[in-house]
């Protein structure tokens, strides 16, 4: 697989500080039962990497000592983590919201039958990936049989109270654009999917979030093959919106990979470019037990040509839209 970054540390992106942390987002593998073009963690069936359990009570000693608001689980497949459970139980009895980046899928593996009915007592807000609401769209990206699986996933949510007004069970979708481009305005197309998905399947959801797809990883080794990498980065800056530098995730959070080390954001994970109190051009490498100390801060960010993906347009976040005005 080609690497992107010799690319990416060329193009100047705009200075950013981070105001504070209020989310921690926590890596807990790249293990997924999936294997996915768009996937920027590189995740699938393969990988090995985990996080331990001494991990993980670093990760709860972490939120208590910091008072993190948000606890964001994301993997691969997090929950096929043998902590997860113990993770997020933890969390939620200390009154921090919790997050769950979902696949659905895994939702239909033998050794998860009770995982939907566990996420629900805790009341774990599910993020889940579904890029279409056609199926032929769905499989094409994600392999066969992926749509029909996460429809059947869906359906089992909205029993238990997903996506419902007032149950306090959050549903999000999440939808990444299939090639080179950027992400159609997120209202519209979030009526749309709302339209299609109730209409054919009664599939209920709170809110659709849209993200860019990072020139890194897979897919950045996809553009590169296809000779579009240069065209998708020219279309990247060219819809550089500089309101949405306000509104960027990595203002307020700090993520964590499998082995405890910190990071801006999930994408400088991968692209291991570590957090340091410096930003770009130092090669310090923070563990989590850096942030045991409150005292601690640290409000440069590293930033790179990667980033006008968080930017372009409309802007893209691991909540979405920043700004769909700008579309």
């Amino acid at each position: 697989m080609r690497d992107t970054w010799p690319l990416l540390q060329t193009i100047p992106f705009p200075a950013l500080r981070r105001r504070s942390i209020s989310t921690l987002q926590v890596n807990v593998g790249y293990r997924c039962n999936q294997s996915c073009v768009h996937c920027h963690v590189n995740a699938g069936p393969g990988r090995t990497e985990e996080m331990t359990g001494e991990t993980i009570d670093l990760v709860i000693e972490v939120l208590n000592r910091r008072r993190i608001e948000t606890l964001d689980v994301t993997g691969g497949a997090p929950e096929l983590n043998p902590h997860f459970r113990r993770l997020v139980g933890t969390a939620r009895k200390r009154g921090v919201k919790v997050i769950d980046r979902c696949n659905l899928t895994i939702l239909e593996e033998p050794d998860h039958a009770d995982l939907a009915d566990f996420l629900a007592a805790e009341e774990v807000e599910i993020i889940a990936s579904l890029p279409c609401y056609r199926e032929c769209n769905v499989d094409q990206q994600r392999g066969r049989g992926v749509f029909a699986t996460s429809i059947r996933a869906l359906r089992r949510l909205n029993a238990l109270g997903y996506g419902r007004d007032g149950s306090g069970l959050v549903l999000n979708l999440v939808y990444n654009p299939q090639g080179p481009s950027l992400p159609p305005p997120q209202a519209a197309l979030e009526a749309d999917y709302r339209r299609e998905l109730g209409a054919d399947h009664g599939v209920r959801f709170n809110n659709l979030l849209t993200l860019a797809n990072m020139p890194i990883q897979r897919f950045g080794a996809t553009l590169l093959a296809k000779r579009e990498f240069a065209r998708y980065l020219a279309l990247l800056q060219s819809a550089h919106h500089a309101d949405n530098l306000a509104k960027v995730m990595c203002r307020d959070l700090v993520s964590v990979d499998w082995q405890g080390f910190l990071y801006d954001c999930d994408f400088n994970q991968m692209l291991d470019l570590p957090l340091s109190p410096r930003g770009n051009g130092c090669t310090d490498r923070l563990h989590l037990a850096t942030l045991l100390d409150p005292t601690f801060v640290s409000r440069s960010i590293r930033v790179a040509g990667h980033c006008f993906g968080c930017t372009a347009g409309q802007g893209s976040s691991c909540g979405g839209a920043l700004d769909e005005a700008a579309e």
